[in-house]
């Protein structure tokens, strides 16, 4: 097992890597202690079967830059595969701004191949290479150094069987001709709004009951400060205090800190010191938010008109148009989507790009009485009305 450890080694196996069709990539990281994850392992290898054609690379190394990576990440002419990619993206992201391109993610290809909702490596290892995984070094401190046999063994395994999963998946994909399906699910993994958190907005990630603006004007402030204070620290922002405590600070309002001892939910760290002068200067701040600068609870659909007869046909026309496509049920279209289609919504991505046409366009003659739905041979089938 190689272990790439300097900028040259590293440099020598990308020119290598783009040589080839496809790399495959996977990292190792850690994040229980930090807001942004810590990088410990790259994990890349091209087709064959070679000792070389598989390497560790230690971000770690003293002087080793991973900009050789970066620039295989930039080459168009090489497809860079990863499993279930949206962290291991975060972070190089993060790091260099920069996104590989192109992108295939196994687990997006195998979903659309019929291999169920969020497949894991583990289970895709198992059906396609009939080989099993040695999971026992998956929760490991990968940035303790030297690595052991055991960690290198499991982590080089999560690229090389890689190789073969892709290989199935693209020519699945391309004997059913849906490709572009996987190019339009991975388009939101190649989003920079997808990793980045604006502060303001971060109170939308916590979950109240209450249509209050003043209320959510006091959750979008504590939200805002945690957020903040956890970048410029590097630290979850669950150790900064949990929703359950923000919640409970919006709903006790502390002006002070003998108001913020009382609290129920709250870290002791969180009682004093910088976290507690801003719980206070943030919900002071929400207490002063005029009622047009309040957040406004999104009630679009509260008034919607469900149509439970309607609903319950079109979950019976996706079931069926599941088992014909072979696609999970829940890739094509969500109960909220079922549920918008019957009161009359025509927004939701049920009804766009490749899930329209798997599913969207009879949706809507259903909807508008222009087919039915009829028992055949054990099966459900669409009746022209």
């Amino acid at each position: 097992m190689k272990t790439l450890t300097t900028t040259d080694s590293l440099a020598e196996f990308c020119n290598k890597a783009k040589t080839h069709e496809y790399v495959t990539v996977d990292t190792e990281f850690l994040r229980e202690r930090t807001y942004y994850s810590k990088l410990c392992l790259v994990q890349l290898a091209v087709p064959g079967d070679g000792a070389d054609d598989a390497v560790l690379v230690d971000p770690l190394s003293d002087g080793l830059s991973l900009d050789p990576l970066y620039d295989l990440f930039r080459d168009t002419s090489v497809v860079k595969v990863f499993h279930a990619a949206r962290q291991d993206l975060e972070i190089f992201f993060i790091e260099a701004d920069v996104f590989p391109d192109p992108l295939f993610d196994t687990q997006v290809a195998a979903m659309v191949c019929g291999f169920g909702d969020q497949v894991g490596y583990e289970t895709l290892v198992r059906k396609i290479t009939r080989e099993s995984l040695d999971k026992t070094s998956r929760f490991t401190d990968w940035s303790r150094r030297p690595l052991t046999d055991a960690q290198k063994t499991y982590a080089l395994a999560d690229v090389t069987h890689l190789r073969e999963i892709y290989e199935y998946l693209s020519a699945e994909l391309k004997k059913t001709k849906r490709t572009k399906w996987v190019e339009e699910e991975l388009q939101v993994l190649l989003t920079p709004d997808t990793y980045i958190i604006e502060p303001m907005q971060a109170w939308n990630r916590v979950k109240t009951r209450t249509n209050s603006g003043r209320f959510l004007a006091i959750v979008r402030e504590l939200a805002a400060f945690r957020e903040i204070y956890a970048q410029s620290h590097n630290v979850p922002r669950n150790r900064v205090f949990k929703d359950d405590a923000l919640v409970e600070l919006a709903s006790t309002k502390p002006a002070n800190l003998a108001d913020l001892g009382r609290s129920r939910l709250l870290l002791r760290d969180a009682r004093r010191g910088e976290i507690a002068e801003g719980i206070i200067a943030a919900v002071a701040a929400g207490l002063a938010c005029p009622p047009e600068d309040q957040p406004k609870p999104d009630r679009s659909r509260d008034k919607l008109q469900v149509n439970p007869a309607l609903a319950d046909l079109l979950r019976v026309l996706l079931k069926a148009k599941s088992e014909g496509a072979g696609v999970a049920q829940k890739l094509i279209a969500s109960a909220s989507d079922l549920d918008g289609l019957s009161a009359g919504l025509r927004d939701c991505s049920a009804l766009k790009g490749w899930r329209k046409e798997v599913f969207g366009e009879d949706a809507l003659r259903l909807c508008n009485g222009e087919i039915g739905l009829a028992a055949q041979s054990g099966r459900v089938v669409i009746v022209d009305l």
